[in-house]
């Protein structure tokens, strides 16, 4: 073959996504959070009429040979309530801090004078949140759209599958480029989840439009490893692309700040450097900042500064509360990337007190499989204390230490002697907790864990299990130390999060521990103990929800939908039986699950899940999804309380005068065997002693009482 010369696809055309099958995505945010807010027996909970009581566990309840699954909730003065698991949406958990809580009184009044307080206050919340999003839809922004011929080329370039939440999320941020208006979302994704794809794309399409992109980091290493990222992606393209941090010299900063300044660099990279007020954009476009709960208060007020008439891209594997919130509320956009790469493997946690003899077996287990180990300390005093402990056992490894006061050329040799695998553990500061991506690294050690943050453990967790093999990460805490409460619920969240794309549970059991923070600027954590943390999340929704649909506060009480779930008594045995689903905490979740439901090919769907997971459905879980059915059409139909027997079904309606009462007149003239009482109840006569054929009927009368409900528009 030597009058040949073989030239392979990808040198004529650059490097291709692979083929494969994409990875569907598995979880939204509300279903997270449903998971991440189950329920526990002794745990706090807010019942929406009744207030705070205390979950004691899933009781099965017969009465006159009838059996039916109840939540019992014990009260002031130990008074029980037994609430029907069809009616399990009332309840929400009161949220981590449960040490001042008092449970109320059933049947006082404290619980409603303390609801109406906490609402008057959210309008004022509301007001303010739909302020900041409408100020920020009258801005102008650049209008930025995509070039499919050059835009797909730079796609290409991507070297792995798009998911099926990565490509949504990359679709969200294409969408709010071309608004024209300022872009402020964020990209909520595990570490190795796919955000800086999503961030390379938006760059590109900026640039490609002329403008200049700012990009944030909290650490010069993940500075650093993004600008070589970036580097690589926009190679051969001529764009001018710098870094700035502490990393590179002074002489070449005060070179790239000039050229900025002139719009010669196209994308600039550093840590808050790049937020200094001696760096001025000629023609900045786009703002993207990478881990946004490492900056601090003054970082977080520049970026406000400059986000006024730009777009801002956030990324996070966990945001802090506040932003959390402002998401689920809808003022920030929020794309969630929960689907992990194809092989990847969930991180194997240990909770455990200091013992040497776990420790070594733990990095011997790792240098044995040829892998490299992390040894993370929360101060740099601790740090020689440990280097001793490990040379004594280990004198043949090569350990290198990395903290913050290295000099940026020394601590830069040190971290690439770990990258290239000259070194077989890195003993180091959380400083590693960002950037680093070393696949055969595939243990940590992390050294008084107690005194780290629950985003700070779950960044630093992230920086193994970036490959196909099984890592495995070690908390460890003084041995016989009494902690606090805090800590130890923060060190029990990490050791149960173990499932991939976990960032964003992590991040609502934050926004339960610590609260959502001030909103207004202004102390809310009396307000959210009065009511707890998901409530509270619940009715703050609910006033900016009656906001947006009304455009002006007026009278929210009445723009407000109370929550309510309408009471059914029809003579069936209801429940899953522990003979179908043995394990309690599926049979509660999957309780939650229908109990939410608002839609009958909802309950449907609902129903061939539990087909296809646990088989044929026994009689008692055939009338709960029967019971479902009927719960959404009394809804509908605003009716309170349904209740059948022998002789008839009575239907009670929620605001004793039925809101469609001139279509109900006009029905029950026409169909004798209904009665309408003085009380406003509705009477309906039968005699059918068959229990079946009585649901079936309150089914068919529910649905006319729907139609009589509806405009002609709605039924059409």
């Amino acid at each position: 073959l030597q009058n040949y010369h073989i030239i392979t696809t990808s040198e004529l055309f650059g490097e291709r996504a692979a083929t494969s099958k994409k990875r569907k995505a598995v979880v939204n945010p509300e279903d997270i959070i449903a998971q991440a807010t189950a329920l526990n027996v002794g745990d706090l909970i807010v019942h929406r009429q009744h207030g705070i009581g205390r979950y004691l566990g899933l009781e099965t309840i017969e009465v006159f040979t009838v059996t039916h699954d109840c939540l019992a909730l014990e009260y002031s003065g130990h008074d029980k309530l037994f609430l029907p698991v069809e009616n399990i949406e009332l309840l929400s958990r009161y949220g981590s801090d449960q040490g001042s809580a008092h449970l109320d009184k059933l049947g006082g009044t404290s619980w409603q004078n303390r609801q109406l307080g906490v609402k008057k206050q959210l309008r004022d919340i509301a007001k303010y949140l739909m302020d900041i999003a409408a100020k920020r839809m009258l801005k102008t922004a650049p209008t930025i759209h995509a070039e499919e011929g050059l835009f797909q080329e730079f796609c290409r370039r991507f070297t792995f599958v798009e998911t099926e939440d990565q490509e949504r999320a990359i679709m969200d941020v294409i969408t709010d480029l071309a608004k024209g208006t300022p872009m402020d979302r964020l990209i909520c994704g595990d570490v190795g989840f796919g955000k800086t794809e999503v961030a390379l794309r938006a760059a590109f399409l900026a640039v490609q439009n002329g403008y200049q992109i700012g990009i944030v980091a909290p650490t010069t290493i993940l500075a650093r490893q993004h600008y070589h990222t970036f580097k690589k992606r926009f190679e051969g393209l001529g764009y001018n692309i710098e870094h700035i941090s502490r990393l590179v010299s002074p002489t070449h900063v005060t070179k790239t700040k000039k050229n900025l300044e002139s719009g010669d660099v196209s994308i600039i990279i550093g840590t808050h450097a790049v937020l200094s007020d001696s760096v001025k954009f000629k023609n900045l476009g786009l703002l993207i900042v990478d881990e946004e709960q490492a900056f601090g208060v003054k970082q977080k007020e520049k970026i406000k500064q400059l986000s006024d008439n730009i777009h801002v891209l956030t990324l996070s594997a966990t945001p802090i509360p506040r932003t959390l919130q402002m998401s689920l509320l809808g003022i920030k956009e929020m794309s969630l990337i929960a689907t992990p790469p194809v092989d990847r493997r969930a991180i194997q946690t240990t909770l455990c007190e200091e013992d040497p003899i776990v420790i070594q077996q733990a990095i011997k287990n790792e240098i044995d499989r040829g892998g490299q180990g992390f040894y993370v300390c929360p101060r740099i005093s601790d740090l020689d204390a440990a280097l001793s402990s490990l040379k004594k056992s280990f004198p043949d490894l090569t350990v290198v230490v990395a903290h913050g006061q290295l000099k940026p050329t020394e601590l830069e040799e040190r971290l690439m002697s770990f990258i290239e695998g000259k070194a077989n553990i890195l003993l180091s500061t959380q400083i590693i907790e960002s950037g680093i991506d070393i696949p055969n690294a595939n243990t940590m050690i992390i050294y008084n864990a107690q005194l780290f943050g629950l985003a700070q453990l779950y960044q630093l967790r992230g920086r193994i299990g970036r490959s196909t093999r099984q890592a495995y990460a070690y908390l460890i805490t003084p041995h016989g130390r009494m902690l606090n409460a805090t800590a130890v619920k923060r060190l029990q969240v990490m050791s149960t999060l173990d499932a991939l794309g976990a960032g964003f549970t992590l991040a609502s059991h934050d926004l339960d521990i610590r609260g959502a923070g001030n909103l207004l600027g202004e102390e809310q954590s009396g307000h959210i103990k009065d009511v707890g943390v998901e409530l509270y999340q619940d009715l703050l929704k609910q006033a900016v929800n009656a906001l947006r649909k009304k455009g002006t506060i007026g009278n929210i009480e009445e723009e407000e939908e109370d929550f309510w779930s309408p009471v059914l008594s029809l003579g069936l045995s209801v429940g899953l039986p522990e003979t179908y689903i043995q394990d309690i905490e599926t049979r509660m979740e999957v309780y939650r699950r229908l109990g939410s439901l608002i839609t009958n090919d909802q309950v449907n769907d609902m129903k061939a899940e539990l087909l296809d997971r646990f088989g044929r459905l026994p009689l008692e879980a055939e009338n709960l999804v029967a019971t479902i059915k009927i719960k959404i059409l009394c809804r509908t139909a605003n009716i309170q309380k349904a209740k059948s027997g022998q002789n008839g079904v009575l239907f009670t309606f929620r605001n004793k005068q039925c809101a469609y009462v001139d279509n109900l007149l006009k029905f029950i003239q026409k169909n004798s065997d209904f009665k309408l009482r003085p009380d406003s109840k509705l009477f309906y006569q039968w005699t059918i002693d068959d229990i079946p054929t009585r649901v079936r009927q309150v089914k068919a009368i529910c649905k006319e009482l729907c139609k009589l409900s509806l405009t002609e528009t709605e039924v059409n």
